[in-house]
């Protein structure tokens, strides 16, 4: 029997969101204690429900400190956790990390530095170079926001402003052991671009910094401008002997999320199909080219026969123009729903894991048949919705916003489009 259409598309959201929990996915993957001594510093929206994972199963002695977003906190009775601002950043998350760095300079070749990193941690550990100040990097940062850059992108430019991203953490730890634990936000899963690698080498240059900047027509500070133009930015290369005994352990990723609820699907009787772990580009865009699909699913049975489930991940962008409420996942649905224009037997999903999409406390959306039709009877016009950026608005006036809290991990956006078929309600 098929499940009510909307219960089922949460059902899916929750279980991708419950498979990337730390408690479920660190343990396994704790290294050995060392001789020396053990600490513990990450950073990112799991990295307070990553720090107690460690804490409740670490045999020995630890102490340490990792920053995560306001209301991300977890109870840590050994590890120190401190809450800052995300996508901005704020001055506690800039305090953090000057006392992270202070924290790991005069380690030992028998000490263990256990890094935990997750998404949001770029914002959350502002540690602007010399010649630049943190207001010059929440500039940068509000400017990448509204470029419509890819997240690569972003944290290539973000590496090459900081004195603790792009590799920098893992230097300041030598000689000691580094081990991260990586919980991927990013299409693709590199680890550099995960909180923009505050453990990993970084190929990518000054120069390729620059090139981004002047393709989005960003306009910078010329503090910003200098760090860049001189080399001053430059972070970490693969070969530096610094990390040397630096070792990362990719513990939860999209696709695993999308495993998950794939065998949800198919255990309540739904075909399920990945589309993609790793999908770019505008969100209003990704929405019409899904719609398309969605449609030759519904009338002609292909590439799949319904009634079949969609999934994709993926982090897509916004260029913002408008003045409105938004976030890439409910922007995404939103032109979902505008091609679909009502068919019948088509519902979706779309949510970011993290239980916030754009800076709004509010995951995502859902979206029906009759959605579009109720939105006229209110007398909303979605695609002047749409125009201004506004999907937030638009999904809460019709009472279709998805809200979990924070959920204290991320694996990225998340994206379900369910297709009856035509014996089904």
């Amino acid at each position: 029997m098929t499940p009510a259409p909307r219960e089922f598309l949460r059902q899916l959201f929750d279980v991708a969101i419950a498979s990337a929990q730390p408690a479920l996915c660190v343990p396994p993957h704790l290294p050995a204690a060392p001789r020396g001594r053990t600490i513990v510093v990450g950073a990112g929206k799991a990295a307070a429900a990553m720090a107690r994972a460690v804490e409740d199963h670490w045999p020995g002695p630890l102490s340490g400190l990792v920053v995560t977003r306001y209301g991300y906190q977890v109870p840590c009775s050994r590890i120190e956790v401190v809450e800052a601002a995300h996508p901005v950043p704020d001055a506690s998350g800039l305090a953090a990390a000057r006392r992270m760095l202070d924290m790991v300079h005069g380690r030992v070749a028998d000490d263990l530095v256990l890094c935990l990193i997750s998404g949001g941690g770029s914002a959350l550990l502002p540690a602007p170079l010399t010649g630049m100040t943190l207001a010059h990097e929440q500039a940068v940062n509000r400017a990448l926001l509204h470029s419509g850059a890819t997240i690569s992108e972003m944290n290539c430019v973000r590496r090459h402003l900081s004195a603790i991203k792009g590799g920098r953490l893992a230097a300041a730890c030598h000689p000691a052991r580094v081990v991260t634990l990586l919980i991927s936000d990013v299409p693709g899963d590199d680890p550099v671009d995960i909180a923009s690698g505050p453990t990993v080498a970084d190929p990518s240059t000054c120069a390729d910094a620059l090139a981004i900047l002047r393709r989005y027509r960003m306009d910078m500070p010329s503090e910003v401008l200098d760090v860049l133009q001189s080399g001053r930015g430059e972070s970490v290369k693969p070969g530096d002997a610094r990390l040397s005994t630096s070792e990362l352990l990719m513990i939860a990723t999209p696709q695993m999320a999308l495993e998950a609820a794939a065998a949800r699907a198919r255990a309540a009787g739904i075909a399920a199909h990945i589309m993609s772990d790793a999908i770019e580009g505008e969100a209003r865009d990704v929405g019409r080219v899904l719609a398309a699909i969605a449609l030759q699913v519904r009338n002609h049975g292909q590439p799949f026969a319904p009634p079949c489930v969609l999934l994709s991940g993926g982090e897509t962008t916004v260029t913002v123009t408008g003045t409105g409420r938004g976030g890439r996942n409910v922007e995404f649905l939103l032109s979902l729903g505008i091609s679909l224009y009502g068919a019948r037997q088509v519902y979706a999903l779309a949510g970011d894991t993290d239980g916030v999409d754009g800076a709004e406390e509010i995951a995502g959306a859902v979206l029906d048949p009759d959605s579009l039709e109720r939105a006229w009877a209110l007398g909303l016009q979605p695609k002047d919705f749409l125009a201004r950026n506004d999907a937030h608005g638009f999904f809460e006036a019709i009472g279709d916003s998805v809200i979990t809290g924070p959920t204290r991990t991320n694996v990225n956006d998340f994206r379900a489009i369910l297709i009856l078929g035509e014996n089904n309600p």
